[in-house]
């Protein structure tokens, strides 16, 4: 691979012209096509096979009408204080906006307060409830325009009306904030470089490699349903990725520059060398996002299918497009240097770490050991949900929504429970009877509904009203004991019952996130062993990597919860509601920070085993690795955590998560765990690190990540063969 990818990046060198004008025409047929063709994004979260969505399917074929999945809003209207809705001005407020409701595009239903007797107790507070014909992604920003200006009549009067519900969300959106994390990057670039042309090539490849990789996704949202948080997780990873990809190569064809090579020859051991790691890196990041495909989660495959293309097409870039970049710069990369580098005559600060940690390797493993215990222990109280109007920012309409249900008819009341009665062939009225009997009498139920019946008379439709928070515990009880009533009900008449509803529904999608974490994580540790292994034909150094790898996933579950459960530092960093953690952050996390991780241990260790291979001392081998590799690594971090921090100020709870949980991740993972923990272990381990049985010696096969077999190769070769082997490409 090393010798196809010298030659590659020697052809690209070349024909720099060529290349660069084949990408560009990518990224403007994909941004045509993106622009014409994109479809509508989803920001439902359903998983075919449960029963809540078993229930809607139900309700779609025999009960058309009810307009079961469609989206649905809580409209709240307050009298001002000293009035109630039923007094005569109350009255024709209400009604005068319940007639708007109605006129609204898209609205199905709307259920008349006075009708449906949703009037709190003490009158200041009428609740209305409006179903839509299609999901709430399909809304278009004018029918969400409308739902809104149907209170302007009631707000003139004096009435407070807020709004919640799924079909008041909007798409999650990046702004400018996000773009922070980019300009921390460059600064890190100039620093790291010394030059402002260096510098900004990885940052050109990067966006270009973006810019393809979103409008890829936006264009193929014209023929599938795509999840509102799919480009938002492609922009984060692909930005840091094509970044640190470029940059890796980027350093090394300065290094062969620095020694004498000419820049074709340069580019081309850049890429065989460098290139070949990026190779390897990409392909465990790709592996572990492409794998969320196998835990039987339609969006969230589809999620890391998107993030996974997108960094295939960064590492393309990074093999292709920057070398012909590169042979535009020639040796300006080398000029204008800006001089914020340290001495050349002094060790450098990898080194003088490394030395430390040799010398003081018990204390300092203990001590880091110790620290990602304490901030790991948050974890054991994890909680998993899906974000509601509970977690809305503060002045939002949905909270204050929220709130003014809270306080007038109980928290349930957000998160209402649609039972679906199937009476049997026989059309048995004795079931739907013991059904509503059977659940009237549960501890957690506030209020039945009358029921509904469709055209057949064999379905009915309920209304539960828990007395608990839809987030809550009592509330994902209340669900499994309805639920636990089904069969006890098809035995004495014949009936059955389902419970459906957005409540239940991400009840279901929670349970099923949480069911696949587990098998997922044994994947990605089980794929990370066997990689390793093939690596660094070791199965302690593997083993190490692998339990490196957990600790930080599991220490960055207990900084997560800490924030956005707690409500740690939420002032600090800009989050404005807290609750349970979104159910699909674990997963995501584990994926991506699989594959991070991996690519920190390589660059770091890899040099390690070169030096241990040619005879050094395991002690010398690991200050020697850490020198080489510590630089370059401690500048991919920052500049991954750059960019997924700035992500933190975003305006979606999911995103902020997200892009904290990574940026934590990255922090533990290459500054503790491969930068303090790795070098600790190694120096205590010396020879025996490098521990592999003789048979699988045999077996696996040899992986020269770092391209040291073509290096050597090339170096023996006379000055006239190494001319012309690239010739005959």
């Amino acid at each position: 691979m090393a010798t196809f990818l010298y030659r590659l990046g020697r052809l690209s060198f070349r024909r720099r012209a060529l290349v660069t004008a084949v990408w560009a025409a990518v990224l403007v047929a994909l941004g045509l096509g993106a622009l014409t063709l994109s479809g509508q994004l989803s920001d439902s979260v359903t998983i075919p096979g449960t029963e809540s969505q078993q229930a809607i399917d139900q309700l779609q074929a025999k009960f058309p009408q009810a307009a079961a999945g469609g989206a649905t809003a809580r409209v709240v209207i307050a009298a001002p204080p000293g009035h109630t809705v039923t007094d005569p001005a109350g009255h024709a407020a209400v009604e005068q906006t319940v007639a708007q409701l109605k006129a609204a595009p898209k609205v199905s239903t709307v259920a008349d307060p006075f009708q449906a007797k949703s009037i709190s107790p003490d009158g200041r507070v009428a609740l209305a409830q409006v179903s839509y014909q299609v999901k709430g992604f399909e809304l278009t920003d004018s029918e969400r325009q409308a739902l809104l200006d149907s209170a302007n009549g009631a707000k003139q009067s004096g009435f407070e009306v807020e709004f919640g519900g799924d079909a008041v969300q909007a798409m999650p959106e990046t702004g400018a904030t996000e773009g922070l994390g980019v300009a921390v990057a460059a600064v890190v670039l100039i620093i790291t470089f010394g030059s402002l042309l260096a510098a900004g090539i990885p940052l050109l490849t990067a966006l270009i490699g973006v810019g393809i990789g979103m409008a890829g996704i936006y264009f193929a949202s014209g023929a599938l349903e795509l999840n509102s948080n799919t480009p938002v997780l492609a922009l984060m990873i692909g930005l840091a990725v094509g970044i640190d990809y470029a940059l890796f190569i980027v350093s090394r064809y300065r290094h062969e520059l620095s020694i004498g090579r000419e820049p074709e020859e340069a580019a081309g051991r850049a890429a065989g060398t460098a290139g070949s790691a990026v190779v390897f890196a990409g392909l465990t990041v790709i592996i572990a996002l492409a794998g969320l495909t196998v835990v039987g989660i339609p969006f969230l495959g589809q999620m890391g299918v998107a993030a996974a293309a997108t960094v295939a097409i960064a590492v393309l870039i990074a093999l292709t497009l920057l070398p012909a970049i590169l042979g535009f710069a020639g040796t300006r990369v080398l000029g204008g240097r800006i001089r914020l580098r340290r001495n050349p005559g002094k060790a450098s600060h990898g080194e003088r770490w490394a030395r430390f940690v040799a010398r003081h390797r018990w204390p300092v493993l203990l001590t880091a050991l110790a620290g990602l215990v304490v901030v790991a222990l948050p974890a054991l109280s994890m909680q998993l949900g899906l974000p509601n109007d509970s977690t809305a920012a503060p002045g939002s309409t949905q909270r204050k929504a929220y709130d003014l249900v809270s306080e007038s008819f109980g928290a349930g009341a957000n998160g209402p429970l649609l039972v679906v009665v199937d009476m049997g062939a026989g059309k048995d009225p004795e079931a739907l009877k013991q059904a509503v009997a059977g659940i009237s009498t549960l501890p957690d139920v506030a209020g039945v509904t009358p029921p509904r019946l469709n055209a057949d008379g064999d379905t009915a439709l309920l209304t539960v009203i828990p007395k608990s928070g839809p987030s809550s515990k009592q509330t994902e009880d209340l669900v499994a004991a309805i639920r636990a009533q089904s069969e006890p009900l098809r035995a004495t008449t014949g009936g059955s019952l389902a419970v459906t509803g957005q409540t239940a529904a991400n009840i279901d999608v929670s349970e099923k996130l949480s069911d696949a974490m587990i098998p997922y994580l044994a994947l990605i540790v089980g794929l990370a062993f066997i990689l390793l292994m093939l690596v660094f034909r070791s199965i302690v150094v593997p083993l190490k990597a692998t339990l490196g790898f957990l600790g930080s996933v599991v220490a960055t579950f207990g900084a997560v919860v800490a924030v956005f459960q707690w409500g740690w530092l939420t002032d600090l960093l800009g989050v404005e509601s807290t609750g349970p953690i979104m159910s699909m952050l674990p997963i995501l996390l584990i994926g991506v920070l699989f594959g991070l991780a991996m690519d920190y241990q390589v660059f770091l260790v890899t040099r390690m085993r070169e030096e241990h291979v040619h005879g050094a001392d395991p002690h010398e081998a690991m200050v020697t690795g850490f020198r080489h590799g510590s630089r370059v690594v401690t500048a991919a971090a920052l500049i991954m955590i750059s960019v997924f921090a700035g992500f933190v100020l975003a305006e979606s709870t999911l995103i902020q998560s997200i892009g904290f949980a990574l940026a934590f991740g990255v922090l533990i993972d290459a500054f503790v765990i491969r930068m303090t923990i790795v070098p600790a272990v190694m120096s205590l381990l010396g020879r025996h690190a490098w521990w592999l049985p003789k048979k699988l010696d045999k077996v696996l096969p040899n992986v020269d990540v770092e391209g040291e077999g073509l290096a050597k190769a090339l170096d023996a070769k006379p000055p006239a063969d190494e001319e012309r082997e690239p010739a005959r490409v």
